[in-house]
């Protein structure tokens, strides 16, 4: 896949392109849809396949940081686009200069002029341009005034109920709930979530006899507190593990942590990227009356990580 990051690096048109536009948050089933649909129209004309989203997130441009957690940071969607099998994955920077180009500019002079746009997929509730005073109506006007197609994608109906669509605030509400096992049906995977290992507070090892790889989240989604059944990708290989999210309770820290326990596993990784993968939710974070009652329950943790994830 070519990776885009400056739209003045386009020195010419794709040949026929066929392209999609969106934050594409989560790169959750639905959105995974968008991509194959554009990449069989594409394939079908002999042209392009092209994906284009934006960072920072707009909200967070448009609204002062007020954008929601992000489900997957940029290298992780980066990953995810590109594991779809689109040709091209352009990233806009956003910026208030950019957020006033009108819908109409934005189609005729950056997707068809400057991308070379042929069609376009798009959901049923599309918007765009500043303002977003663009919806499919005027892409639709357009498309018949320029000459383009357009290609409309029905939503992804969510699992568990058919009014329900896949979304990435349906994805954020299962997170936050807990609930690994919906979200990973919206998802079509585990929900992940990465960084380097930072320098703990040295007592998981030390006082509890577990050692733990401790991460700093940045703007992704954290799941519910709790205690989970976790999978670790770590120079290369894949780990079973227990993860435990929140604030520490029986130490009084009040810090907001993510701690994971790798199992069977010794190695100093301190400075190391690691993901996450959040399989199963053990159990609520919890305050125990000392050390050794914390001690026992984390060797219950273990013992029940270790069946869930007998098969993984």
């Amino acid at each position: 896949m070519q990776l885009i990051s400056d739209l003045n690096a386009i020195t010419q048109p794709f040949i026929n392109a066929v392209v999609t536009t969106g934050n594409f948050d989560g790169v959750h089933l639905g959105h995974q849809a968008l991509f194959h649909e554009v990449i069989e129209r594409a394939d079908a004309i002999g042209g392009t396949s092209v994906a284009i989203t934006f960072e920072p997130h707009p909200i967070r441009v448009l609204k002062k940081n007020g954008h929601p957690p992000l489900i997957t940071l940029l290298d992780q969607k980066t990953e995810l686009i590109d594991s779809t099998g689109v040709d091209v994955l352009i990233v806009i920077p956003f910026s208030m200069e950019f957020a006033a180009f009108t819908a109409r500019e934005f189609v005729a002079d950056i997707l068809v002029k400057r991308i070379g746009m042929r069609a376009m997929v798009v959901g049923s509730d599309y918007s765009f341009g500043r303002n977003r005073e663009g919806n499919l109506a005027l892409l639709q006007k357009m498309a018949g005034e320029i000459g383009f197609e357009v290609i409309v994608r029905d939503w992804i109906q969510g699992p568990d109920n058919k009014t329900d669509r896949i979304s990435s605030t349906r994805v954020r509400e299962l997170v936050m709930a807990g609930d690994m096992a919906r979200t990973r049906k919206h998802l079509g995977r585990y929900y992940q979530i990465r960084g380097k290992v930072a320098t703990g507070r040295n007592r998981g090892g030390r006082l509890l006899g577990f050692p733990t790889a401790n991460i700093n989240l940045q703007d992704e989604l954290s799941p519910k507190t709790g205690v989970y059944a976790v999978t670790v990708e770590c120079r290369d290989k894949q780990f079973k593990g227990v993860a435990n999210i929140g604030y520490s309770p029986t130490f009084d820290d009040h810090i907001f942590t993510v701690e994971v326990h790798i199992l069977d596993f010794d190695q100093d990784i301190y400075g190391e990227d690691i993901r996450v993968n959040f399989i199963h939710r053990l159990r609520a974070e919890q305050k125990f009356n000392g050390i050794d009652e914390l001690s026992e329950q984390i060797n219950k943790d273990v013992v029940q990580a270790r069946e869930i994830l007998a098969n993984i």
